[in-house]
Formats: C-alpha cells, sequence, structure tokens
C-alpha cells in the first residue's frame, strides 16, 4: 500500500452506532443527488462528486460527525453551518456543519448538499 492510500476503516473502527448511522445517512443523503465516491484521506474523509471533492468529513466524534462544504461563495443567511470562515488567500468558505441527530439533514441541509454536489469546478 503507498503512502497516498488509506482506509475508512481507520476513521470507523471503534466510533459509536450512534455515529456511524450517522455517518452512513450523510453518505446516502449525498448518493440520492447523484454518484459519489467517499475517499479517505490521512486526516478526513472527501466526498468526490467525479469532478472534484464537494464536502469533507473532518470527524466522527462520540456521538456527532462534522463536515466541510466548500463553496466559491459564503452563505450566511442559513441555520445549518456553525462558522464560515474564508480560506485565507482563496474565493472558497469553508461551511461547517455539525450533525447530532439524522434528522439534522432537513430541507436547508440537503438544498446545501445539491448545491455542493451541482456547483462548477
Amino acid at each position: 500500500m503507498s503512502s497516498e492510500e488509506y482506509q475508512l476503516s481507520a476513521f470507523t473502527n471503534c466510533k459509536s452506532e450512534h455515529t456511524l448511522a450517522l455517518f452512513n445517512h450523510f453518505i446516502n443523503s449525498f448518493e440520492t443527488i447523484g454518484h459519489i465516491e467517499v475517499v479517505p484521506l490521512k486526516t478526513m474523509i472527501a466526498i468526490d462528486n467525479g469532478h472534484k471533492r464537494i464536502a469533507y468529513i473532518t470527524q466522527l466524534g462520540k456521538s456527532f460527525i462534522h463536515a466541510i462544504f466548500p463553496f466559491k461563495q459564503s452563505y450566511y443567511d442559513n441555520l445549518c453551518f456553525q462558522k464560515i470562515p474564508q480560506v485565507p488567500g482563496q474565493q472558497q468558505f469553508n461551511h461547517h456543519f455539525r450533525m447530532l441527530n439524522l434528522e439534522d439533514i432537513n430541507d436547508e441541509v440537503f438544498t446545501f448538499m445539491k448545491l455542493a454536489y451541482n456547483e462548477e469546478c
């Protein structure tokens, strides 16, 4: 295995059933929009739509998952993102989403998931 190949199990081993259910629901929700690939990286899990990375799961906690949606602009008028910092020197705004319950993927979050999936490179 090369140093560029990582295993999803490195992130999911020893996680609670609740956290794994959140993770699976997040992935399954994206799959209802279109084909995605789950890409384990060194420190996070990327969600790829075949053209670009559309979201990153940065943490699988004890009872939550934390994901980042990188957009070309900020979407401050929402109730789902904890913070929206701009990446220094880039036209990218990282929208931080913390999922605690399956119901957290509501209509608003799903709209942003579709936006991320369909946003041009």
